[in-house]
């Protein structure tokens, strides 16, 4: 019996949910097995795992280097993209995030089993938009999580790139000012807000550098 296989040729026709599944099997006791590779073409092109087993084995090697090669992308962030039939935006301006918005996207964005919580953070249902500029809803919760498991992986890794880069150079800023200020022309208080404010940062950069080789394992 023959089986259609569609497989994907482009990161936004993979979700966020389908990526997830993937990840949660990516382990180290399941690298280079067969059953890994089983599991990959089965999630990426929406089979039953009894009709992967029928394919020939050089056709799903094929789809694997396929598959790598569709992972093998550069990531820019994506402003806004169409969730089930709703224009969705990132948040404008981040400096303008409220402190439950922050200590939601601290708590899920380090965990691919909760991405999807915190894509719902960092993007919301566009309720105004002229040209490149638009608004989002307030933020009232993660009421939007599971409908962003759907969420393209496209835009999912992109948010993950840019939110490490932002990172990166906000500790590199404070790096370089603590090397122009000596400690002696630094109050006690100025100490330890820079201190607290670079260990938080720090975190934060180190837990999604951590998951971004995660992002190209099927490269190598």
């Amino acid at each position: 019996m023959k089986i259609e296989i569609n497989v994907p040729d482009s990161l936004s026709e993979i979700t966020l949910e389908q990526y997830q599944k993937f990840e949660k099997l990516n382990t180290k006791e399941n690298q280079d097995t067969t059953f890994l590779l089983q599991k990959m073409v089965q999630i990426f092109c929406n089979l039953d795992l009894k009709d992967v087993a029928t394919i020939k084995y050089k056709s799903v090697q094929e789809i694997v280097m396929h598959l790598n090669k569709v992972f093998d992308t550069k990531h820019s962030l994506i402003p806004t993209f169409d969730l089930n039939g709703v224009k969705m935006g990132f948040i404008p301006v981040l400096d303008d995030m409220t402190l439950g918005e922050y200590i939601d996207l601290d708590e899920n964005l380090g965990d691919w089993s909760t991405m999807h919580k915190a894509m719902s953070v960092l993007y919301r249902p566009v309720t105004y938009s002229k040209g490149h500029k638009y608004q989002i809803e307030e933020y009232t919760g993660m009421v939007n999580a599971e409908a962003m498991k759907q969420a393209p992986l496209d835009v999912v890794f992109a948010a993950m790139v840019f939110f490490w880069s932002l990172s990166n150079e906000l500790t590199q800023t404070i790096l370089n000012y603590l090397q122009q200020v000596t400690e002696k022309e630094m109050t006690t208080q100025q100490k330890q807000t820079l201190g607290l404010s670079g260990d938080g940062i720090s975190r934060s950069m180190e837990s999604l550098k951590a998951m971004l080789p995660s992002l190209i394992t099927l490269q190598n």
